[in-house]
Formats: structure tokens, C-alpha cells, sequence
């Protein structure tokens, strides 16, 4: 265990959570309980249809202003604080100037569609499509990081001589945090992050030439490549995008204490893997977001999706001496589809309000909602697809609606966790669940009853930045390994399921011709 100083016991480790939408940063104390957090929201882009932006010096403003916002209102010291660990948004692209610490273009976020004409003639030849999954486990996709990279060096005059010469570099949201927290010491990703780039050999443990030939990136760009427990360097008094003249922003970016270890970092969605203690083979966790993010861990075993699903690379503890791999599905609507009953149709005045209006009724009289409104994710992959209510009478009711909504968030995650089980030959057990609609005990009990499996939520709700403390937690001793952190973690609740076979096989058998009938191809 580190101490540093006399003033103060090492108490906490802070967790700064990137997201999409807001920077976050948290208080974990040795019992794995959340002392404190501190949350801004940062702006939005949208200088097109299609195209989502984020200007990276609102990234670094609000989350090193969290960073210091959550010391101040906690009255935390430094010398309490034993390191920090950083879990975010993934495949979101951004360029800067090395030597200034400017951003040279609007960071490219993962949502954007920009690129898609790039996939579309880069990735057409199904050779090349077969070895782009066969060495990064991915589904060749905008979503990725690699088109963001090229489309960025192909419109920013000068960008591609400068990363050629190492004087423009690239990272994902994690590395331009630990270039800037580090006063420019370190560029540096971790394992998880590089495997959603599209230009990473998840095989290897590194990047692979052929596919940074193929999309024209220079290596001289990309960040050095770590486990996600282990070593970022330290903060730094005074970061690089706030001490250069030239920088726009140098008075808004807050000065954050010194010294402390950088010792986790990882993508959201693997850091909550890791936050729900799933890393052993066949564990899995759930989000509820915005959408659905489902991850089963693997272990050593890059196991290849014969089902659209990815395989990517899970985090790790600092002992494992291997790359351990996880395979992922995602679902584009879940809280989303919460949002539109509320915002657009007028059904609900908040999200909480749907757990009662779905317990109202027996069930949705008939009702299914698909909601393919920007198309059908995993395991269907038909952009085309569009949104459909299907089963509706003069009996319907806003009611059988609402909960019809809630019901085709666990049907998708059914889909999805049934394609798992096939590719892994393991039977999903367990779920852990966590994210926003967690929270929504109707839904999580008809999840364990689609499923037939059980589920668990645990009683700290922030697992993606819980994760990310873990990471850097294990890597300086603050806990000793995963087995103390397991006799910390309390289940607030258990969902068994209760659902009759015939009940499952006829529910899922509707919903299979929902689908049937929605897809495009």
C-alpha cells in the first residue's frame, strides 16, 4: 500500500468516468463504497446528418474540473487519495498537436456515420472483410475507430506529414486524458481501448501494419499499448493543453494536483465487466443505457462470433500474464426507447413512472414493440430496418404499450445472450446487471424469465467506474487481489426466474415473428 506524506491516510481511489454525454469523477473508498461524486455535462455537435462531434478541450475541461470539483466538495487531500483510474467512451477518435497540445479537428464520437462511404470501399472485398475480423475480432464498422483516423489525417491540411513525423499523435478519450494528466509524459492506451480501433491485432498484443497500411494511419501516431492495470505515469501540475500560448482555451482548463499514480484504465463497457467481477469464463454483465451493452468473458480464448457478435479484450488483473477476450453484443435502443415514450409520444412523465403502468396489466394484451429506429444491431446487423408496434386493438392502451417497451429491452438482450451462449458452448447462468434501467424491478424479473436465467444486481450501481478503481486499486496494493474485492461487493438484489416453459417458448416465439417481419434482409 502506497502512503504519501503524513498529513492524511490513504482513504480513497477516484475514479474519472468519461462519457458521452458527461465527465464524471467518483470518490471509492476500501469497502467499495462510493464517498463522493462530482458530474458535468459538456456539449454536443452535430454539424450534419449523421455526423456527431465533441471538441476534446470540453472532454479535458469538464473532466479535470470534476476531477477537482470532487476533491473540493469532499474535502479530500491529495495525500488521501492513492491513485486513479480511468474508464470511457470507446472508438471516439481525436488528433492533436504534440507540441502545442491542440486539438487539430473536433473529435469524430462513436455514434458518427461519416465514414461509412470509407468501410464501404476500403472493406468491400470479402477477403479483406474476413481479415479484418479474423485479426481484430471486429465487425468491419464506422462505429470504429480506424475510419475516424484516416477521414481526419484525408481533411486536415497537413495532418498526415505531422503524424507521419510523430508531431500529431492519436488517442481514444483515455489517452488524451493520460497525455494531458500527465503534463504530455505519457502516450498510452490500454488493451481494451486498442482493440476498438479496428487497427489492433487482438491475437498479437499489438498494433498490425496491414491494417494501418490499409487505412493510411502512420504509426508514428498511435499510443503505446498497456494492461489496464499497471502503469500511466502521474499527474502533472500543469497540463500540456493549458500551457502553450497557442491553445484557445489555456485560462478555462482548471490546474489539478500533482503526484498522483494513474494506475487503471479502461473502456466503459469492459470496465464494468471488470467492475461486476466477471473474469472467469461464461460470467456476464448487462448494461441499460441508452442502449444495451452484453459481455461475457471468455478467458484466454478469443472465441470467433458465428452470430455478428465481436470479440474484444477484457481487462485484466495486474497477476494474469495472458490477453483474456470477452464477446459483446449491443443493442442501439434501451433507454432511448424510454426516452421517445416520454419525449415524443407523451405516454410517460418520467421514466420511473413505467415499473407501475407495467405491473398495472396482466401483460401487453398482444402488443410488441421492435425498436429497430436506426436499424437492427446484434445479432441482425439491417441498418434498413425501422421501428414497428405490432399487435395493436381498439383494447389497447397506453399501458399494454409501455410495458411492451419494457419487454423488448429483455427480448433483445435474450437474442443477444442466446447467440453468446452458441459461440462460447456455455450456458448463461448469471447475468449481473447494472446501468439506469437496472433499477426497474418489472423488467428485471421478466429478464430472468425470458432468460431462464438468474440475475443479479449489485448495491453499488456505479460498476463501469467502479471497474476502473479496481484496476488501478489492485496495480498499487490498495486491495490485494480479486478475492478481496468479491468479500466487498454486496447484491442488493437476486431475480430468479418463474416463468413457465410453455409461457417463454410462446412469448419469445411472438417476438421472433416481430422480427421476422421487421428485418429487410
Amino acid at each position: 500500500m502506497r502512503c504519501r506524506g503524513k498529513r492524511g491516510e490513504v482513504k480513497y481511489i477516484i475514479a474519472l468516468d468519461q462519457g458521452t454525454t458527461s465527465s464524471r469523477a467518483l470518490l471509492l473508498d476500501r469497502d467499495s463504497i462510493v464517498r463522493g461524486v462530482y458530474q458535468l455535462p459538456f456539449e454536443q455537435h452535430f454539424p450534419q446528418p449523421g455526423w456527431v462531434e465533441h471538441d476534446p478541450l470540453d472532454i479535458l475541461e469538464s473532466q479535470l474540473a470534476s476531477l477537482v470539483g470532487v476533491m473540493e466538495n469532499f474535502n479530500v487531500q491529495v495525500d488521501e487519495i492513492d491513485s486513479i483510474g480511468i474508464t470511457n467512451q470507446r472508438e471516439t477518435t481525436i488528433l492533436w498537436d504534440r507540441r502545442t497540445g491542440e486539438p487539430i479537428a473536433n473529435a469524430i464520437v462513436w455514434q458518427c456515420r461519416r465514414t461509412a462511404p470509407i468501410i464501404e470501399e476500403l472493406c468491400s472485398d470479402p477477403e479483406v472483410r474476413e481479415r479484418i475480423c479474423a485479426t481484430t475480432g471486429l465487425i468491419p464498422d464506422a462505429y470504429f475507430s480506424a475510419s475516424k483516423i484516416k477521414w481526419l489525417l484525408d481533411s486536415v491540411p497537413g495532418a498526415r506529414a505531422a503524424a507521419s513525423a510523430g508531431d500529431v499523435l492519436f488517442g481514444t478519450v483515455d489517452s488524451w486524458l493520460v497525455w494531458n494528466l500527465t503534463g504530455g509524459a505519457v502516450h498510452a492506451t490500454d488493451y481494451t481501448n486498442a482493440s476498438r480501433t479496428m487497427l489492433f491485432d487482438i491475437h498479437e498484443g499489438a498494433w498490425c501494419p496491414w491494417l494501418c497500411d490499409l487505412f493510411d494511419v502512420p504509426l508514428a501516431c498511435l499510443p503505446e499499448v498497456r494492461p489496464s492495470s499497471g502503469d500511466f505515469g502521474e499527474t502533472a501540475a500543469q497540463v500540456p493543453s493549458a500551457a502553450h500560448p497557442a491553445n484557445r482555451r489555456c485560462a478555462s482548463i482548471p490546474a489539478i494536483p500533482a503526484g498522483m499514480p494513474i494506475r487503471g484504465v479502461a473502456g466503459d463497457q469492459q470496465s464494468a465487466l471488470f467492475g461486476q467481477c466477471c473474469t472467469s469464463p461464461g460470467q456476464a454483465k448487462n448494461t441499460y443505457g441508452t442502449g444495451c451493452f452484453l459481455l461475457m468473458h471468455t478467458g484466454a480464448e478469443a472465441i470467433r462470433s458465428h452470430n455478428n457478435l465481436v470479440t474484444t479484450i477484457a481487462a485484466s488483473e495486474p497477476a494474469c500474464d495472458h490477453i483474456e477476450y470477452a464477446l459483446e453484443g449491443s443493442v442501439f435502443m434501451a433507454g432511448a426507447l424510454i426516452q421517445w415514450l416520454r419525449d415524443e409520444l407523451g405516454l410517460i412523465g418520467s421514466a420511473g413512472e413505467t415499473e407501475q403502468m407495467a405491473t398495472s396489466v396482466p401483460d401487453t394484451a398482444g402488443v410488441y414493440i421492435v425498436p429497430a429506429f436506426t436499424g437492427l444491431g446484434a445479432p441482425y446487423w439491417d441498418s434498413d430496418a425501422r421501428g414497428a408496434v405490432y399487435g395493436l386493438t381498439r383494447g389497447t392502451h397506453r399501458a399494454h404499450i409501455v410495458r411492451a417497451a419494457l419487454e423488448s429491452l429483455a427480448y433483445q438482450v435474450c437474442d443477444l445472450a442466446r447467440c453468446m451462449e452458441a459461440d462460447a458452448g456455455t450456458p448463461l447462468q448469471l447475468l449481473a446487471v447494472d446501468g439506469g434501467a437496472s433499477r426497474n424491478d418489472f423488467l428485471m424479473q421478466f429478464q430472468a424469465d425470458i432468460l431462464d436465467a438468474k440475475l443479479q444486481r449489485p448495491a453499488n450501481s456505479e460498476t463501469t467506474a467502479a471497474g476502473a478503481c479496481y484496476l488501478a486499486g489492485l496495480a498499487t496494493g490498495f486491495w490485494a487481489d480479486m478475492d478481496e474485492i468479491r468479500s466487498k461487493r454486496v447484491i442488493e438484489n437476486a431475480f430468479m426466474p418463474c416463468m413457465a416453459a410453455s409461457e417463454r417458448a410462446a412469448r419469445l416465439a411472438g417476438w421472433a415473428d416481430c422480427i421476422r417481419r421487421t428485418r429487410t434482409r
